[in-house]
């Protein structure tokens, strides 16, 4: 496994980061907690030390199973990356959406970052996770109806208290991380990013770069549909968000699995499945420090885990970007 930085903190992450959202089974269409245990304790065992969750994934389930999941690993040998900002507990804040919970019950989601909140929220996470401190501590969407300032500040008093090492973002633009680090350092920025969705790359990856800001990478495998494993006519389960996204029309699926056909010679060359080199194409594109994986049982985790072994020649990468860009020529059908 490959360590790399978070920016200029003192944290430093497993390149491939277990990726905890579908453990918690909300907009996943549910999920096993034995498997989800098993899958976190497998990837540990690959040198996936490091583990990203979040209090809404699952309404703090996720955060309950990683939390049992490391109970008997030695506190500095993982890295607990979570998030606040996301409350379904009250009715304040800039409104989100509304969804259904595990349960079926209708949850109302408010992006809620004011000081109270995040001091608030901290505390839930560090009994969650049953641990008296967090790695990472990001904001998980911008809240408008709060200062940037004021949650960065926050995130200040928590640091200088040992709470968390470090502090992060998630979807901030440039002219928020601007913000941002006019008061605290940031450690990095959790962003969308694949092969089918290189949005960043217009601005948000540079200026990473250039301020020392580590990119985090979430849906790398673009929810599963980089895995060659959803093809068109594919049945989600209830509950499971992806029916209906923007990527998953079935006009979208033929044509991303027409691409993926084009890779597969390259993946089984090098003996390796199509997700594995996709995560290995991700963690070596410039600015992108960590590729997050979901896994919903030991075997994805190992997967994923072994992406780091795949070792990818100029060429293949010249030639891969080629077919990313043939791609792009005819940009996806999607639903908005």
């Amino acid at each position: 496994m490959e360590y790399r930085q978070l920016g200029k903190s003192p944290v430093k992450a497993s390149a491939i980061t277990f990726g905890a959202w579908a453990i918690g089974g909300w907009m996943w269409g549910g999920a096993d907690r034995r498997e989800a245990i098993e899958a976190i304790r497998a990837a540990y065992e690959m040198g996936v030390t490091s583990i990203d969750t979040a209090p809404v994934y699952g309404q703090g389930l996720s955060e309950e199973i990683v939390g049992e999941a490391i109970a008997h690993i030695p506190r500095d040998k993982v890295q607990l990356f979570t998030k606040f900002g996301m409350r379904w507990d009250v009715k304040e804040g800039e409104y989100y959406f509304s969804s259904v919970d595990n349960e079926g019950r209708k949850i109302d989601l408010y992006k809620l970052a004011r000081r109270d909140s995040v001091m608030k929220e901290c505390e839930d996470c560090l009994r969650r996770l049953n641990t008296d401190y967090i790695d990472l501590f990001q904001i998980h969407w911008p809240d408008g109806t709060t200062p940037v300032a004021e949650t960065m500040e926050a995130l200040l008093r928590l640091q200088e208290q040992g709470k968390i090492l470090a502090a992060g973002v998630c979807n901030y633009s440039v002219p928020l991380m601007e913000e941002a680090e006019k008061v605290i350092s940031l450690a990095s920025n959790q962003v969308p990013y694949s092969m089918v969705n290189r949005d960043i790359e217009k601005d948000v990856t540079g200026y990473c770069i250039n301020h020392n800001i580590s990119v985090i990478a979430y849906s790398p495998l673009q929810r599963g549909l980089l895995t060659g494993k959803i093809k068109p006519g594919h049945k989600f389960n209830a509950g499971d968000s992806r029916e209906g996204n923007r990527f998953y029309t079935e006009e979208s699926i033929r044509r991303v699995n027409q691409f993926l056909d084009k890779l597969l010679p390259i993946a089984e060359n090098k003996k390796a499945t199509l997700a594995q080199l996709v995560l290995a194409w991700t963690i070596r594109q410039p600015g992108i420090t960590v590729a997050l994986a979901g896994a919903r049982n030991a075997q994805q985790a190992k997967e994923n885990a072994g992406a780091i072994g795949v070792k990818i020649s100029q060429s293949e990468m010249d030639t891969i970007n080629q077919y990313i860009r043939e791609l792009e020529t005819e940009p996806l059908k999607v639903q908005s």
